[in-house]
């Protein structure tokens, strides 16, 4: 028996292994072969019928992510003419052992003969989940449509946006900085925010002069804030201009951009920024942002470490916010 009696010849879904002859062998497997992420092997076995065994090969990740195969599985001989029988079409099955597709053929196959393995889809699922579909929740997807998932179509989408931006692709409208103009994109601008859009749908000067003038940022703070909104912004560019970035989401009503600011600056508050982000979270309410900076000079008593900035602080902020700032040294003073 040479070693061609257990290769499979393969193809990308459809495998073929071909038996010479039997004999007098009562039990044969096949090498391994590659489909989709597996390797799989092919069984024969001869006892009181003969049944053909599929299954992948066990590895970490056959345990972790076993195949949910579907395919079409079918016994050709050439024995008295070319003749096929045809297993019924599997649909979604799990394969994990070599006991999960067991194929018993209730006559004897003498000569030479083909199993001939189609695979229809492939689909791959965590190994507690018994017989998943795919669903919205999203618990099994396609071994072959996998490069094609929503998150990579995004990252595609938006690598393009970028580029009509940095590279000016087609601008029809400018956006006018203190120090500077940038090409922009109407359509863009208006999906991303109300206040934009209803600059374009009404006879204000943005519509009929193409121009939106943003003269309270900079040209750099204003490349990052469209940097943002074409989804091509980097983190250090984001820290550096979070501040005006947080102006121009309030004032453009952009709230997602609003919100990741919020976000950020709760990360790194510290006594040289406290005071500036305590009035900032009151004047663009940031609720999480005032209750953290509040904590952090009363309760932390790092008001104490800032005096002098405190009584320029209490000089020039919001009369309510200052009467919040002394309510919650009070609050403390009761406790003690």
């Amino acid at each position: 028996m040479t070693d061609n009696a257990y290769r499979v010849e393969t193809t990308s879904r459809l495998a073929q292994w071909r038996i010479e002859n039997l004999a007098s062998c009562t039990y044969r497997k096949s090498d391994p072969f590659k489909i989709g992420k597996w390797n799989w092997r092919l069984v024969i076995e001869k006892n009181r019928t003969l049944q053909i065994k599929l299954y992948p090969e066990i590895s970490g990740l056959t345990k972790d992510n076993p195949p949910i195969a579907s395919f079409i599985i079918r016994v050709v001989s050439s024995l008295g003419g070319r003749k096929a029988l045809t297993h019924p079409e599997i649909r979604d099955k799990q394969l994990k052992s070599s006991e999960d597709f067991v194929w018993a053929l209730e006559f004897p196959l003498t000569g030479k003969f083909i199993i001939d393995l189609e695979f229809l889809d492939l689909k791959s699922a965590s190994a507690n989940v018994i017989q998943p579909s795919i669903t919205s929740g999203g618990e099994s997807c396609s071994v072959w449509t996998e490069r094609f998932t929503q998150k990579d179509l995004r990252a595609t989408a938006l690598s393009s946006l970028g580029r009509m931006l940095s590279e000016s692709i087609h601008t029809d409208i400018s956006i006018n900085a203190s120090d500077g103009s940038i090409g922009a994109h109407r359509a863009v601008l208006a999906a991303r925010s109300p206040v934009f859009r209803s600059m374009f749908l009404h006879d204000l000067k943005e519509k009929e002069m193409s121009a939106i003038d943003i003269s309270d940022m900079s040209i750099e703070a204003c490349q990052s804030f469209l940097n943002y909104i074409y989804g091509n912004i980097d983190e250090q560019d984001f820290l550096t201009h979070r501040l005006d970035l947080l102006r121009a989401a309030d004032k453009y009503d952009v709230t997602d951009l609003k919100e990741a600011c919020h976000d950020s600056l709760l990360e790194d508050i510290d006594t040289t920024n406290v005071l500036e982000r305590l009035q900032n979270a009151s004047l663009y309410h940031l609720p999480k942002l005032k209750i953290c900076c509040m904590q952090y000079l009363v309760k932390f008593g790092k008001i104490y470490d800032i005096i002098d900035q405190f009584d320029v602080f209490i000089q020039s902020a919001d009369r309510e916010l200052i009467g919040e700032v002394f309510n919650e040294v009070l609050a403390v003073w009761k406790g003690f």
